[in-house]
């Protein structure tokens, strides 16, 4: 049976323009970056190659670039390193983080590291930008605002800008979960006030278990993990040398394609939330589906009936590929904590679904996904 996959800002399919920059590095490239000798030097000089690539990319320095092994530990490594390293002694976040940063800020809380605020959302999700300021302006110790750019289930965008300069004009330290934007969405990290952010390859047709974590060059933080001087004192472990390589292509292959990638992928979207509209009766687009929003990803609520409450089980079943939400809690039998954050009290009574696109999805599994759902709803 032939499988739809719908589920792009779970993982994409690794590019075999990808695999084949990595498999150098897993066949005769194999020595340590560590090691002085000729195996080693050749292997140390293609990850400093990938940095100064993915640097180029960002526009940030080679130096502000450091690989980890994705974008939870890149998340974890910034968060505790505003509270233990640089003063910060108040958390800003907001509901619908990503669980790698709702776990990290709140077991910081918990064990009295830190005070934790919770700014409050818009009706279609989006930061309260006003509510943010007063929680700064409110804030008699330093703070750290950890918000994502763009969420990964309701794909709404943040102005990470705006949010920057909010944080300078309040010496905030500044992290924002990129994991859905960067290799999606040029960046100009010189022209964002921003202190750490992180990317994770698996989400732009990269390798998985390979991320990054950007370090603004006036901030000094100890480590997270200890044991070795890779990745400049930085990251112990050895490096993940064939994802280092991997992320870097994907990411060079992403920016190179991007204008035409993005137009196709956001068609892809535009139709489908019409064909959902105009063919469902109560279905409901979750978060700010037309406005300021990812071009990867719909999300969707069914009304729930006896049909549609096993939809995504009868959907898998029909080889077609979607989730209820983050893919790092797809085990849960719970509502999703964003959608539950939305839904106004009417979390029992719906279905959401998130169905996200990449450069190889077509309209024809567009239409096939929606005649599959005339006869499951």
């Amino acid at each position: 049976m032939s499988r739809i996959y719908f589920d792009n800002a779970a993982t994409t399919a690794l590019d075999p323009e990808v695999l084949n920059a990595m498999m150098p590095f897993l066949t005769e490239k194999f020595g340590n970056p560590s090691s002085v000798y000729s195996y080693g030097r050749e292997t140390k000089l293609a990850i400093e190659n990938a940095r100064k690539s993915v640097a180029r990319i960002l526009n940030a320095n080679p130096g502000e670039i450091f690989f980890t092994s994705g974008g939870t530990e890149s998340t974890n490594t910034a968060v505790n390193a505003a509270i233990r390293d640089l003063g910060c002694k108040h958390i800003i976040t907001s509901a619908i983080e990503h669980h790698a940063t709702l776990h990290t800020v709140e077991y910081l809380a918990h064990s009295g590291q830190a005070k934790l605020s919770y700014v409050k959302l818009t009706d279609n999700g989006h930061i309260d930008m006003a509510n943010l300021e007063e929680l700064l302006a409110g804030s008699p110790d330093r703070t750290v605002v950890t918000l994502m750019h763009a969420n990964n289930e309701i794909g709404n965008l943040m102005d990470i800008k705006a949010v920057g300069e909010l944080c300078r004009k309040y010496d905030a330290i500044f992290h924002s979960d990129t994991v859905q934007t960067v290799g999606h969405y040029p960046f100009n990290l010189k022209d964002i006030y921003v202190h750490f952010l992180n990317g994770a390859g698996h989400k732009f047709h990269g390798p998985k278990g390979v991320g990054i974590l950007y370090i603004n060059e006036n901030v000094h933080i100890k480590p997270f993990l200890n044991g070795g001087s890779q990745e400049r004192n930085m990251r112990a472990g050895t490096e993940n040398l064939y994802g280092i390589i991997g992320f870097a292509k994907a990411l060079e292959m992403a920016t190179e394609t991007y204008e035409k990638d993005s137009a196709h992928i956001n068609s892809l979207k535009t139709y489908m939330a019409k064909q959902l509209m105009d063919n469902f009766e109560g279905v409901q687009l979750n978060g700010d589906t037309h406005g300021r929003s990812l071009y990867t990803v719909l999300n969707v609520s069914f009304p729930k009936t006896e049909k549609s409450d096993m939809l995504l089980f009868s959907l898998d079943m029909a080889g077609i590929c979607v989730s209820g939400g983050s893919a790092c809690t797809s085990g849960a039998t719970s509502l999703s904590h964003v959608i539950r954050s939305l839904a106004n009290g009417q979390s029992d009574n719906i279905v959401p679904i998130r169905f996200s696109f990449c450069k190889h999805n077509t309209i024809a599994e567009v239409d096939m996904v929606i005649e599959k759902l005339k006869e499951l709803v």
